[in-house]
């Protein structure tokens, strides 16, 4: 399969990165946020609760219950996640997982990959591969694209994907960063979770410097992965990839570079692979 990740390598990722500054990012003045509704918590959550709760009233009408692993805690309308989950979904989407199939064995590059996708729309979506472990640091690289004054040379640098980009993500809560007026420097992945370019990386040594984020909040990578719309509809359709919701915590920062990530995905939909 000629993928078109591979197709893609003269696609161009344009992305503005405004500066640091003092400001702060705030909601309307008198704005009452005590209570937290659906729309500010983990929509991912609620969506998986729904998913695991109509799981758990099939299983106790005698249908088998396709994710056993999600955390249910009994066959209930109530339904407790555990800190891992994952299901199957339909679309690609800002968060996602795309996990290879046994279709692309034999594909090096993105044989038993999974890429969390960065961001999916009208214009294609990216990725970075998550599970290749890191082969050299930053400073071995001797680029300095994804370092800053030093202070990001010696983390490991890891494999994205086949698209020449430098990228990170990053660990960090909300608060922090619309302390430090730094919320529109990266773009959240999911609850917890950001992105930035090699654009954003002497705001990120700056939050380093100001101890609101340490060094092991980081991971970089060299390299990404890119489709166009219906190139990545295509791939799906041809059964080369499985779209997947995930929980934070299954793919946490600890997780990248892990061989052994691709299996613990599966895994927690309920499928044990043996190929």
């Amino acid at each position: 399969m000629e993928s078109a990740l591979c197709r893609s390598q003269e696609r161009n990722f344009v992305k503005v990165i405004p500066k640091c500054t003092e400001s702060q990012l705030r909601g309307p003045e008198g704005e009452d946020d005590s209570e937290p509704s659906i729309v500010n918590s983990d929509w991912r959550a609620f969506r998986a609760r729904l998913v695991a709760g109509e799981q758990a009233t099939k299983s106790s009408a005698g249908a088998p219950n396709q994710w056993p692993d999600l955390g249910l805690t009994k066959p209930s309308r109530v339904v407790t996640l555990g800190q891992k989950w994952a299901h199957p979904i339909h679309e690609p989407e800002r968060g996602c997982l795309l996990v290879a199939t046994q279709r692309l064995d034999g594909v090096h590059i993105f044989e038993r990959t999974v890429i969390l996708v960065l961001s999916a729309g009208a214009a294609g979506a990216t990725g970075v591969i998550l599970n290749r472990p890191s082969l050299m640091s930053i400073k071995e690289t001797r680029s300095t694209d994804l370092d800053k004054n030093g202070v990001f040379s010696d983390r490991p640098l890891f494999f994205g994907g086949p698209l020449e980009e430098g990228l990170f993500l990053m660990s960090a809560q909300d608060e922090g960063l619309e302390r430090e007026g730094a919320a529109v420097a990266f773009d959240e992945v999911m609850k917890g979770l950001y992105y930035g370019m090699k654009e954003s990386v002497g705001c990120a040594a700056d939050m380093v410097r100001k101890k609101v984020v340490g060094l092991g909040d980081f991971r970089f990578f060299d390299g990404c992965c890119g489709w166009e719309r219906e190139q990545l509809s295509e791939e799906i359709g041809a059964g080369y990839w499985k779209v997947v919701a995930c929980s934070p915590g299954a793919i946490g920062l600890s997780r990248v570079g892990s061989v052994s990530l691709w299996s613990e995905i599966l895994g927690l939909m309920g499928e044990k692979q043996a190929w």
